[in-house]
C-alpha cells in the first residue's frame, strides 16, 4: 500500500464555477475518467506547473484527492483536439460536447472567445482522501 501523501501545505481548489459542477467533475476524476481539464488564460497560470501537486474539493469545501500536474500547455479554443477531450471526461466524451459544453461555461462565466486562449492541464490522480469514494 502506498504512503499516505502530507496534504498539508498543498493548494487546493474546487473544479468548475459552483458547488454542483464540483461534485459532478470531482466524481468523474475519482472514477479516472477525467484526466484533464482547462481554463481560460486570461486567469493566468493559476501557480500550476509540471509537477505540482494539488489538493482537489468537493462542492462543499471538502478535501477528497490529490492530483499531480503531468503537461501543462497553451492553446486555442478550436485547437483543442479529441483526444483532449476525451481526456476531460465529461458528456459523451466527444469533441463536439466538449465545444459546446466548455462554450456554455465561458459564456457564463464572460470569458467566451471563439479564438481564446486556454491553459489545458493534463493531471493524475495520485490519492483518494477519506471520504473521497468513487460514487
Amino acid at each position: 500500500m502506498a504512503a499516505a501523501i502530507d496534504v498539508e501545505g498543498l493548494d487546493s481548489f474546487a473544479f468548475g464555477d459552483g458547488p454542483e459542477l464540483a461534485d459532478e467533475l470531482l466524481a468523474l476524476v475519482l472514477s479516472g475518467k477525467k484526466t484533464a481539464t482547462c481554463w481560460a488564460a486570461v486567469e493566468g497560470p493559476k501557480g500550476t506547473e509540471v509537477g505540482k501537486r494539488w489538493l482537489v474539493k468537493d462542492g462543499a469545501g471538502r478535501p477528497r484527492c490529490v492530483t499531480e500536474t503531468v503537461e501543462l500547455t497553451q492553446r486555442r479554443f478550436g485547437e483543442v483536439d479529441a483526444a483532449f477531450a476525451f481526456e476531460e471526461g465529461e458528456d459523451d466524451r466527444s469533441l463536439a460536447s466538449w465545444r459546446r459544453e466548455h462554450e456554455l461555461y465561458f459564456r457564463r462565466n464572460d470569458q467566451f472567445a471563439p479564438d481564446m486562449l486556454l491553459y489545458c492541464e493534463r493531471f493524475r490522480l495520485v490519492q483518494i482522501l477519506d471520504g473521497g469514494d468513487a460514487r
